[in-house]
């Protein structure tokens, strides 16, 4: 990763950063963009948009103080029976929100057994049908298209077994189709935006930047799009290349592809955003190998996750720099919660979580990040 840099930019320094237009990429392979070229002099800026993204970054640097989220709300149901269907368990974000689940079982007093998908449709497809059979009280659609499974929806929704999503569709709350009680996640549209933001800002509004993502996944698709959609908003950052790489197969060729990528841009890749963190976890050794200073270039940002080795990789300045955290043991507990107003008859609660930036400066050390003070507020709504 690398050191933090000061986001707070004078007037001045903003409008002196300037950059060459965006370039449209032609296709190679799983990989996208242009081919090599060097920045030359500036000639065109986005003065404007560095402005505005400066001042988003700053906000969410920001550490939160106060809890946001719901304080009223049903008192606990007994005795219920919650399975959590994971789309991997080796995927670090899903493995976080079981984990924060399990942990809220504990104080509501229910039990909870999670069954991995083990990352393939088949898997995953076995792994909900054993879930219904198990009769249990409400379901969760851990990380996963949920039409990747849509026989086993429609049995569980005849069956009027409650399912919940976590990061199953694109927006956070209640879904129609599928019909999910609530979906748990931030907003892909600010996660996306904030992340292109800290690279426009980092950059000074100049940047040759490299997107990796899951096409197999559409909520992993649609947030790299509308990552590339804010990224092109400044004349200055230009697109190299968009990696398609499947979240299974990131260990396999995430090296290969990124001794590639520097063979083929060696002086113009200075930035990475990814739709995962583990991206960087199996990047480093490349660029290890390429004897890349872990606190140089490219700077890397993954937008979305926050597992603790992400957090290790920001804090150890070691080819990670921030990465944009989901709060995975609130948002379990906010599953737990949901499914607690769904067997009351209640509505959801409609809460999400704010978009956060996490860096080296700001984290102190830690290696999770979730808004202050859920624990308290979902104990004092369940003992009503």
């Amino acid at each position: 990763m690398h050191p933090h840099r000061k986001t707070a930019l004078g007037s001045a320094v903003v409008l002196a950063a300037v950059a060459a237009t965006v370039l449209a990429g032609c296709e190679r392979g799983t990989s996208t963009g242009a081919g090599p070229s060097s920045p030359g002099p500036a000639k065109t800026g986005c003065p404007a948009v560095l402005v505005t993204a400066q001042a988003a970054v700053e906000r969410a640097e920001k550490p939160h103080t106060t809890w946001d989220g719901p304080t009223t709300g049903p008192k606990a149901v007994s005795g219920k029976r919650i399975v959590y269907v994971a789309q991997t368990m080796t995927n670090p974000g899903v493995a976080g929100a079981a984990k924060g689940v399990q942990e809220a079982a504990q104080t509501i007093g229910w039990h909870v057994r999670v069954i991995d998908g083990q990352g393939t449709p088949a898997g995953i497809q076995a792994a909900f049908s054993q879930a219904i059979a198990l009769r249990p009280s409400g379901l969760v659609i851990g990380g996963f298209d949920p039409h990747l499974t849509s026989q086993q929806v429609a049995k569980a929704n005849a069956e009027h077994i409650p399912l919940i999503g976590w990061h199953a569709v694109d927006s956070p709350g209640p879904s129609k189709d599928p019909a999910l009680f609530s979906n748990i996640t931030t907003r892909v549209q600010d996660v996306a935006k904030i992340s292109a933001d800290w690279i426009i800002t980092h950059s000074h509004g100049h940047a040759g930047v490299v997107v990796f993502t899951d096409a197999s996944i559409p909520f992993a698709r649609n947030k790299s799009e509308l990552i590339k959609k804010q990224l092109a908003t400044c004349a200055g950052v230009k697109l190299l290349a968009e990696e398609n790489i499947p979240i299974s197969d990131t260990s396999s060729r995430t090296p290969q592809e990124v001794s590639s990528l520097l063979s083929r841009f060696p002086d113009t890749w200075t930035h990475s955003v990814a739709i995962n963190d583990v991206y960087f976890a199996d990047a480093a050794p490349a660029l290890r190998a390429a004897r890349k200073k872990g606190g140089g270039t490219p700077y890397n940002i993954g937008a979305g996750d926050g597992d603790p080795s992400a957090f290790q990789r920001i804090n150890n300045k070691q080819f990670q720099a921030a990465t944009i955290p989901e709060p995975f043991s609130q948002q379990g507990w906010q599953i737990l919660d949901e499914f607690n107003r769904a067997f009351s008859r209640r509505p959801a609660s409609g809460y999400v979580a704010p978009v956060h930036i996490s860096t080296a400066a700001n984290s102190r050390g830690a290696t999770t990040w979730n808004p202050p003070g859920y624990r308290a507020a979902y104990r004092k709504i369940w003992d009503r």
